[in-house]
């Protein structure tokens, strides 16, 4: 098979671009495509901040008949850690697809691969995407039979080969780990929520969509205390939580909203969504008015709905009250609302293999791996030493 390969320049390389996913993998019962306008945003200007110390590109692959088969994108940020303060620049490739051929994906692998070398890079991570770690990264390599959460994709079998044919080598391992709601906790947990409630100085409560500021700020604390030191990820600044909750308002469903506070100051939190591409999946890959009205008529029959599954967003405690079991009260005082909301199942975001003490507690509370994605490096060196992301410790 001959292919071609062409940058995305103009509206219809867009339309492609877009449709490339859908192409290739519709037929899937197990497929649910991303929107378009959210892929779009990771390359608008105006959207993703990543773009003014950075750049990206895109290319889709035609095959012999011009019908759009495959599509990556490549980009870097000048001011990211892992290409300013690195004796290993770094860039990015991301949204990949392609058909079951090498010779394709070795069209697409060289593009990303070539236009990273004329900038200074050393070698490129993928598939991730350019921005936050929470969404469009990783390959999946495990758990084809499961439906994607919202903000992942589903990739077939074969592109694991792909990937490792190239000569791409995992970096890290990415864990979808999920229970039902219903599974019993050790009594412990019961023991450590008692002891909190017996204190006066704690209480468990839960995030409110009518008190927006005070919602963010609460997040934006015990977010940069607990998360914002770790590598790889970014401080937030105020404004920038009030972003997160305006954005995610109207989905959010405040039962799934846990916080536990310490004289009044907030010390952890256990946040979730509702599992959106639940919704999404009836819906389509368009949300524009038509695509709305469609959402907000799946919205509504979702949350009558006694069968729900929840996605768990982002926990943490801070500093202080790390090791103090307030993580397990905090659960199981959050457990009561989920089920009285109808969640049976619940799918925490993706915890890396460079997080041991993170999977130790998904396991503590039952949860098993259901799925597994991969973020893959390739060394531009061929004969350079590889190593792993490293362990948080």
């Amino acid at each position: 098979m001959s292919y071609t390969l062409h940058e995305v320049d103009s509206p219809a390389r867009h339309r492609q671009f877009l449709a490339v996913p859908q192409r290739l993998h519709g037929h899937r019962p197990q497929y649910i495509g991303p929107l378009d306008n959210e892929i779009e945003a990771v390359f608008d200007p105006r959207k993703n901040p990543n773009l003014a110390t950075g750049e990206a590109i895109r290319w889709v692959l035609l095959d012999a008949e011009g019908i759009a088969v495959g599509r990556v994108a490549a980009f870097l940020n000048r001011e990211a850690v892992d290409v300013k303060n690195s004796d290993l620049p770094t860039g990015g490739l991301g949204f990949f697809e392609a058909p079951n051929d090498p010779v394709a994906a070795q069209h697409l692998f060289d593009a990303g691969r070539a236009w990273l070398v004329a900038r200074g890079m050393q070698a490129m991570d993928g598939p991730i995407n350019f921005g936050e770690r929470d969404r469009f990264w990783g390959v999946l390599i495990d758990g084809f039979e499961w439906e994607p959460n919202y903000g992942m994709f589903w990739h077939p079998p074969y592109y694991q080969q792909l990937f490792d044919n190239y000569g791409f080598k995992v970096y890290f391992k990415q864990y979808t780990c999920a229970r039902p709601v219903l599974t019993e906790l050790h009594p412990s947990f019961a023991q450590r929520l008692a002891g909190f409630e017996a204190d006066p100085r704690y209480r468990f409560d839960y995030g409110r969509k009518a008190d927006p500021e005070k919602l963010a700020q609460d997040f934006h604390h015990v977010y940069n205390l607990a998360w914002g030191r770790h590598a790889g990820v970014k401080p937030m600044n105020l404004d920038q939580a009030r972003d997160l909750v305006r954005e995610m308002k109207p989905v959010l469903d405040e039962r799934l909203l846990a916080f536990a506070y310490c004289d009044d100051e907030p010390v952890a939190f256990f946040l979730s969504l509702p599992e959106l591409n639940q919704i999404f999946k009836h819906v389509g890959r368009r949300l524009d008015l038509l695509g709305k009205v469609r959402f907000l008529w799946q919205q509504w029959r979702y949350r009558r709905s006694r069968d729900k599954k929840m996605l768990g967003i982002i926990y943490g405690v801070v500093p202080a009250h790390q090791g103090t079991g307030l993580d397990s009260a905090l659960i199981l005082d959050a457990q009561k609302r989920f089920i009285s909301g109808g969640y049976t199942d619940i799918e925490m975001n993706w915890i890396g293999d460079f997080n041991p003490r993170m999977l130790v507690t998904t396991r503590s509370i039952g949860a098993k791996i259901r799925k597994t994605h991969a973020t893959y490096r390739f060394l531009f060196d061929r004969d350079r030493s590889f190593e792993r992301s490293p362990i948080i410790r």
